[in-house]
């Protein structure tokens, strides 16, 4: 058999048209832009063609590049009565307050990425790639444990108003969202797919589906505007890269903030000369790590621009700032939101990494279309200076951090995760696991993590009691977690080691992989 590629997502649909266009011939980018299509037919509820995204990958052995198709703020605040209203969520442990309606909608780009990455970097015809999500959205997919629980976290949105109720509730039971076992079909998304693949990106920027969400928007004081959509660029840089003991590392670079605070917790992480003195889930490892994730916090705070959700790159690591965390690491080391991922990499060397994010949806059903758009100007973190108070125009800040490095033996592994603020820790846990600890990628991958959010510790679980009562006795406010869970993100990841392929979807997630395999 031939291997042809691997593909590790957070849904099996995901995974296998991604397989699917491996096998008929595509490169890592035509199976990755097929798998973000299937995504938004496969897992509505954590991405959509009405959010955001962010890819980063490289061509052979040619320069690595970073595509930022994320969301962007409309060129107008809203003017008088406008739909923004609050909702809870419940994980089960933990309740959380997001908002939507039409005026949380932010310029969406992940229509525009899809077609910008295809022209550049794309081999298959469009419709070839967008073909499988078409099957999925008009054929259906059955809702499983994981997306069923997942529905159930934001059954608030998704059944917040009538044309939303009219996709994703039950088919026996309108009154209900859609649940365990059922089947969803989206027949609207599968003839707005299929539009895409004949007319093009301009039918989303400047045809009939910009005109349907300028009309919506104006009539239901949303801010979104036909002018938005007709002025968004696809921003193409050059990614963040760092050198970690003997790994070369390309993540997502700023105005992204997820890949700048992995680079800053790497550079911390490299004081410690000998991470393997400390078993990995022993209570000096994690002391080690939760220090590296609070100062990462603190230290964002510190470099972080005035009014602004961006950070000072120069701040975060110039050498008074980095110096006085690495100080407190070496002396520590001596003394002891919805969002998804999927990575590709094949055989002619190709890579990519792909993190897609809607939010949680506003709510609304564009009319005729089939798509949810996303709540972007309802998530707090990506507007500190204040609902209603964000700049004009421009990019928003993001945690996504698509990623992948290549080691000096030759070895390339792709992973990215989603999660809202936890992306950047569970980045960081895969990477740590397989450059410090030498660990087998389901290993890296499926290994239980801990989270900092500002000093508020969460432990999830799977680590040794005793270890981790050593740990939670030096904070304050801290919460231990059962078992592995979604609320520490999705690290699917895969690695090519010469012309064998090894990869693992993150279990937290039901994350899929699959090799590509042909031949006798």
């Amino acid at each position: 058999m031939t291997e042809r590629g691997i593909v590790a997502a957070g849904h099996r649909r995901t995974a296998e048209a991604a397989e699917e266009i491996l096998l008929a011939g595509g490169n890592a980018f035509d199976a990755a832009l097929a798998g973000m299509c299937a995504a938004c037919a496969a897992e509505p509820m954590l991405c959509s063609l009405g959010g955001g995204g962010f890819l980063v990958g490289r061509r052979g052995r040619e320069a690595p590049i970073a595509y930022d198709f994320f969301v962007q703020t409309p060129m107008q605040r809203p003017v008088g009565e406008s739909d923004f209203r609050e909702v809870s969520v419940n994980f089960g442990t933990v309740t959380q307050s997001f908002h939507i309606g039409l005026g949380a909608i932010a310029t969406p780009g992940v229509v525009r990425g899809l077609f910008e990455v295809h022209r550049d970097l794309g081999s298959m015809p469009i419709r070839e790639i967008v073909a499988p999500a078409i099957e999925i959205a008009k054929n259906g997919v059955e809702v499983c444990d994981f997306l069923d629980y997942v529905f159930r976290v934001v059954e608030p949105i998704f059944m917040a108003s009538e044309a939303s109720r009219a996709i994703y509730s039950s088919p026996k039971d309108s009154q209900r969202l859609i649940g365990s076992g059922e089947r969803l079909f989206q027949p609207d998304l599968a003839e707005t797919l299929d539009a895409l693949a004949h007319e093009g990106d301009d039918l989303f920027y400047r045809g009939e589906i910009a005109a349907a969400i300028d009309r919506q928007s104006r009539e239901g004081g949303g801010c979104l505007r036909r002018e938005d959509l007709e002025a968004y660029r696809v921003e193409r840089r050059n990614p963040l890269s760092v050198r970690y003991r003997d790994a070369e590392i390309w993540t997502n670079p700023p105005p992204t903030s997820g890949g700048l605070l992995i680079v800053f917790a790497l550079k911390l992480l490299a004081a410690v000369k000998n991470p393997q003195q400390f078993d990995f889930g022993s209570a000096e490892q994690l002391k080690l790590m939760a220090h590296v994730l609070r100062s990462s916090s603190r230290a964002r705070i510190e470099a972080t621009l005035a009014d602004s959700s961006y950070i000072d790159q120069a701040a975060l690591f110039g050498p008074e700032l980095l110096e006085r965390y690495r100080t407190e690491v070496r002396d520590r080391a001596e003394v002891l939101r919805g969002t998804t991922s999927l990575s590709v990499i094949d055989a002619q060397e190709n890579v990519v990494s792909l993190t897609l994010s809607s939010g949680e949806g506003c709510g609304e059903i564009v009319p005729g279309t089939g798509l949810m758009l996303n709540n972007m100007l309802g998530e707090d973190d990506l507007v500190p200076q204040g609902f209603h108070r964000w700049p004009m125009n421009e990019r928003m800040t993001s945690m996504m951090a698509p990623t992948f490095m290549h080691f000096r033996d030759g070895r390339t592994v792709a992973t990215g995760s989603g999660g809202s603020k936890r992306i950047r820790t569970a980045v960081l846990h895969t990477l740590m696991n397989l450059i410090d600890y030498g660990s087998s990628v389901e290993e890296a991958v499926t290994r239980p993590r801990i989270f900092m959010d500002h000093d508020f510790l969460h432990v999830e679980g799977g680590f040794a009691t005793p270890e981790v009562e050593q740990l939670v006795a030096d904070y304050r406010d801290y919460q231990v977690w059962d078992d592995l869970n979604l609320f520490f993100g999705g690290a699917h990841t895969v690695e090519r080691r010469g012309i064998h392929f090894e990869g693992a979807g993150d279990p937290r997630r039901r994350g899929a992989c699959r090799i590509a395999r042909s031949g006798g």
